[in-house]
């Protein structure tokens, strides 16, 4: 198996479908979640809302750049989540989250392995390959998040 189909995989598996390094994935985590949860405060942490906007933000700045695109993503906006109001709104949230975390692997499968060690878009961002472990890894530590944040809010209404 190629590296980008490895990485593509490991991917879909903290977003989509898997269970092997967290017994859990986003789309498992979030699919009881009810819009009032995503937006429920606790203390000062980010709302699960936040946490899910600001991942999609991320993915989809890379998906442009897989693309041919700049690097328009920046930090400072990451967490611009519009207000979640009812539960439509929140299904699109989630649902965007989906269809670009598939995306994201389809054209990670796509790129020839010797790209991998190439520079990402400028030399202060290092290489495709560390960009893309990085994505896995910052949503890894985004999922952790949201499994506490949702714990405490079951425990928080029992």
């Amino acid at each position: 198996m190629s590296t980008t189909s490895q990485l593509a995989k490991r991917f879909r598996e903290v977003l989509l479908d898997g269970k092997w390094i967290a017994n859990t994935n986003f789309k498992d985590q979030l699919s009881d979640v009810t819009w009032e949860q995503a937006t429920a405060k606790i203390d000062s942490l980010n709302t699960i809302a936040m946490l899910t906007f600001h991942i999609d933000y991320y993915v989809a700045g890379l998906i442009n750049v897989f693309e041919g695109g700049d690097l328009e993503i920046r930090d400072q906006y990451s967490f611009d989540l519009p207000p979640i109001e009812n539960d439509e709104q929140w299904e699109t949230l989630k649902n965007k989250l989906w269809k670009d975390a598939e995306k994201f692997a389809s054209l990670l499968e796509q790129i020839p392995d010797a790209k991998m060690n190439e520079v990402f878009v400028d030399e202060k961002y290092d290489t495709y390959l560390r960009n893309i472990e990085g994505m896995i890894e910052h949503c890894y530590y985004h999922l952790g998040q949201i499994t506490l944040i949702k714990k405490m809010i079951l425990l928080k209404h029992k």
